[in-house]
């Protein structure tokens, strides 16, 4: 079993390999949000929904795929920033978003990144397991 320490530092590498290949492409991952953010989304969440991940400057944000589930539920990023999923299930899951995009099935320990540019609600399932949710919240 890996320590918090090498398991964070294994996190931190990928996040950093995530970007570099992000910024070295020559097409960029984003779509047109599903929403806009409003008070009414937030307001409709489940009040055992866990808190949402606060906004900060661009930069990077780790969401795990444990448990048949993702964590954060919901996180709220700055325009520009990355988010990147981590699939720490022993199942196969995808990060499916409204528009149809996504990652595809993610096997064990693989990783899936998006950088979100525009403002507005991104909503996202696991296509193979339907009780999935999740959003991202650029603002």
């Amino acid at each position: 079993m890996r320590s918090p320490r090498t398991a964070g530092l294994a996190i931190t590498g990928l996040l950093a390999a995530g970007l570099v290949l992000a910024a070295c492409s020559g097409s960029a991952s984003t779509s047109a949000p599903t929403s806009a953010p409003s008070a009414a989304a937030s307001a409709a969440a489940p009040a055992s929904a866990a808190a949402p991940a606060s906004a900060a400057a661009a930069g990077s944000t780790a969401v795990a795929i444990k448990d048949f589930a993702f964590a954060p539920g919901t996180a709220t990023v700055a325009p520009g920033s990355t988010v990147t999923w981590t699939n720490d299930d022993g199942a196969a899951h995808t990060v499916t978003f409204d528009d149809g995009t996504g990652s595809g099935n993610l096997a064990s320990g693989a990783t899936f990144s998006r950088t979100f540019d525009a403002p507005g609600t991104y909503a996202y399932v696991c296509a193979i397991h339907s009780s999935m949710k999740g959003e991202i919240v650029v603002k």
